[in-house]
């Protein structure tokens, strides 16, 4: 049970990445996440090749440490899905978060429910699975069926819990994303 809830955790943890890293009208360093600039010979995301800041509740700021790098991350930042133009002084790039129309939110919210649909089935895979490992040692270790109700049971129990907590947390994103 203990690596059930472990695995199922992570498929939480990773869902909650995915949230963040969708924009709301709010500046958040994680929107950034998916970005990475070719420097150095790699892919690297942009919060390794600068100090990102949020001065202000709409803007967010990346100092950049390596002035070769400005004009990649910016463009970067533009062909990125985020619908944000950078704007660049010196060594500072500035993100103004322009407010989202209804037509954005709604599109934003029905990303985030496919992300939550993502996780569910994560969530239930993981279930198919260990229920699968369990009715084999059944039959190898002669457990009693009462037994493997009562794994089964549990596992379900878990599954449940871990669905319920998605939900929760898509109906918290849809309230941030909708909020005017």
């Amino acid at each position: 049970m203990e690596e059930i809830t472990k695995k199922m955790n992570a498929s939480i943890a990773h869902f909650e990445k995915e949230l963040n890293s969708l924009r709301t009208s709010r500046a958040n360093p994680s929107m950034l996440d998916n970005i990475v600039i070719q420097a150095y010979g790699s892919n690297t995301p942009i919060n390794q090749l600068g100090n990102i800041s949020i001065p202000d509740s709409s803007t967010i700021t990346i100092q950049v440490w390596d002035n070769s790098l400005i004009k990649q991350i910016e463009g970067a930042i533009t062909d990125s899905n985020l619908g944000i133009n950078p704007q660049v002084d010196g060594q500072l790039i500035r993100l103004p978060i322009p407010k989202l129309s209804e037509e954005r939110r709604k599109e934003i919210t029905k990303i985030a429910s496919e992300y939550a649909e993502n996780a569910k089935i994560a969530i239930r895979n993981i279930r198919r699975d260990y229920i699968e490992i369990n009715k084999k040692e059944k039959k190898e270790n002669n457990y009693s069926e009462d037994d493997l109700k009562k794994i089964i049971n549990n596992i379900q129990k878990e599954t449940d819990d871990n669905i319920k907590k998605i939900e929760n947390i898509l109906d918290d994103k849809r309230s941030e994303i909708l909020k005017v």
